[in-house]
């Protein structure tokens, strides 16, 4: 009897076994999208807009609990350095934001903090992006930058060896980047790499003087997990600062994806640029930061009504 009871075991095993092996691999049909590109194609409530994109773009990319775990201390980075409105799209819309905060919590995040190193007067920046008060009312901490809490870091890149970072920043679980996309008049456009400026003290304007390679150096040294980007209005001239509504284009797209230099290049498309011809672009893909051909990565585009 021992020896049936084996032989059976082993013939119903190698049955199982060659079923498997035909069978495609259930980890192939479940492995998230590395970028998704939600465009929305219903009316002009821009809040619902928001939301929804948002949504849609991270469950496509295997959803938040891919990169938040319970108890982790998420920080989320938004465009929020200018005194200007959501609607003169020089800071990521707060709706966003808000939605972003919401599925970090879902997934277990213990705290959420929210912040950048203005370029305009603090208060103001974040009171009238409204990224403030959306991010409190979603559970969010917002921090003010206190310049003085600084710290001398090691980045080790080809231009900054050593450069004063916010260490909350640089210490969280997680920082999720999610600029807006806007033209630059110094680098042409700015988006995700451009973005890491915020985590940065010191005398930024010295990085003027060689910005791709500054830009990789921070963008190294943070190791992006996770980029989402808006979209859903963006600044086509006079940026970074805007201000005239007749530079404001409505887009109503939102990215997300984990190669930073892929979703750049994407923005460098939405703003009428050749990704190969923006030189933080190129730079990022050189330092082996990412993809410029965000094509060739494993890429959902998705419509939503």
């Amino acid at each position: 009897m021992a020896d049936f009871a084996r032989r059976d075991f082993l013939k119903r095993s190698m049955a199982a076994g060659s079923a498997a092996a035909l069978a495609p691999s259930a980890f192939a049909q479940d492995k998230p999208s590395d970028m998704c590109i939600a465009r929305w194609k219903g009316g002009d409530d821009f809040k619902q807009m928001a939301v929804r994109l948002t949504e849609e773009a991270m469950k496509n990319i295997g959803g938040m609990g891919r990169f938040v775990k319970k108890g982790d201390v998420v920080w989320v980075k938004p465009n929020m350095a200018w005194d200007r409105t959501p609607e003169q799209a020089a800071n990521t819309n707060p709706d966003l934001v808000a939605t972003v905060i919401r599925l970090c919590l879902e997934a277990g995040a213990s705290k959420v903090k929210v912040g950048d190193r203005t370029c305009n007067e603090s208060k103001k920046s974040y009171v009238r992006s409204g990224i403030e008060a959306a991010a409190k009312a979603a559970g969010a901490e917002v921090i003010y930058i206190d310049d003085n809490r600084f710290k001398e870091m090691t980045l080790g890149g080809k231009r900054l060896d050593k450069w004063p970072v916010y260490p909350e920043m640089a210490e969280a679980n997680l920082l999720i980047n999610c600029p807006i996309v806007k033209h630059h008049c110094l680098s042409k456009m700015t988006a995700c790499m451009k973005g890491y400026m915020g985590v940065v003290g010191g005398e930024r304007g010295q990085w003027h003087q060689d910005i791709p390679t500054c830009l990789s150096d921070i963008t190294g040294f943070m190791k992006p997990r996770l980029c989402i980007v808006d979209a859903i209005r963006i600044l086509t001239a006079n940026g970074p600062t805007g201000g005239n509504l007749a530079d404001v284009k409505v887009v109503k797209t939102v990215a997300a994806g984990t190669d930073i230099v892929a979703l750049d290049a994407f923005a460098a498309e939405i703003l009428g640029h050749k990704p190969a011809d923006i030189e933080t672009v190129l730079a990022g893909e050189k330092a082996g930061l990412g993809k410029i051909d965000y094509r060739s990565l494993a890429l959902k585009e998705v419509e939503i009504a």
